[in-house]
């Protein structure tokens, strides 16, 4: 059994820290923005067309980002949004079948959903986030909560378009959990803890 863990997460709640960590202590790839389209790219297909991937209603030239042999199957030489979540499913579920993965965002948990996975939401108090958003990003307060509920609103968007479900709702995950009480480390101690005592980590 691999042992993968998806991660949602709401903007500034760190969950990107916290998934690395958990890979640092169980010596599992992670998988972000950039290590997906590394993988994608090994694929054969374009880090370009995956940087695009939030982008809405928008058609990208297929010559852009595949080689010749790969175009011919698509309509028009153009991908859309929906054709990119197709290949965006093929590169992921490619990289939950070749071993231990932790994967952040992109719906992982819905094109994972016939896997044994642990599925996890980390999010916490707006305070707490534009707090860290301040800090981070170098912005005030006014500015920091803009960003926040503009990168929250097309993160719940994508995710619910193509999973039908509801972003950071409960029911969806194995567990959800507020970064805010444990911090980056204890959080992830906490999710390696709940996922070995589930059976989904090993």
């Amino acid at each position: 059994m691999h042992t993968i863990i998806n991660i949602g997460r709401s903007f500034g709640s760190r969950g990107g820290y916290v998934g690395h960590t958990i890979g640092e202590k169980l010596g599992i790839p992670f998988y972000d923005n950039d290590l997906i389209c590394q993988a994608a790219e090994e694929s054969g297909y374009s880090r370009s067309l995956f940087a695009k991937a939030e982008e809405k209603n928008s058609f990208f030239s297929m010559s852009s980002f595949f080689p010749s042999s790969r175009i011919g199957f698509l309509d028009g030489g153009y991908v859309n949004e929906n054709m990119l979540f197709k290949i965006q499913s093929e590169v992921i579920r490619s990289i939950a079948e070749k071993g231990d993965a932790i994967i952040i965002g992109r719906c992982a948990d819905y094109i994972l959903r016939d896997l044994k996975c642990l599925n996890v939401f980390i999010g916490a108090p707006d305070e707490w986030r534009i707090a860290r958003l301040m800090e981070s990003e170098g912005l005030d307060a006014d500015e920091a909560e803009k960003l926040m509920r503009r990168k929250d609103r097309t993160r719940q968007t994508y995710y619910n378009y193509y999973t039908f479900g509801q972003w950071g709702h409960a029911s969806n995950y194995h567990l959800c959990v507020d970064s805010s009480v444990l911090g980056v480390e204890g959080t992830a101690d906490f999710i390696i803890d709940f996922g070995r005592k589930a059976g989904l980590v090993k």
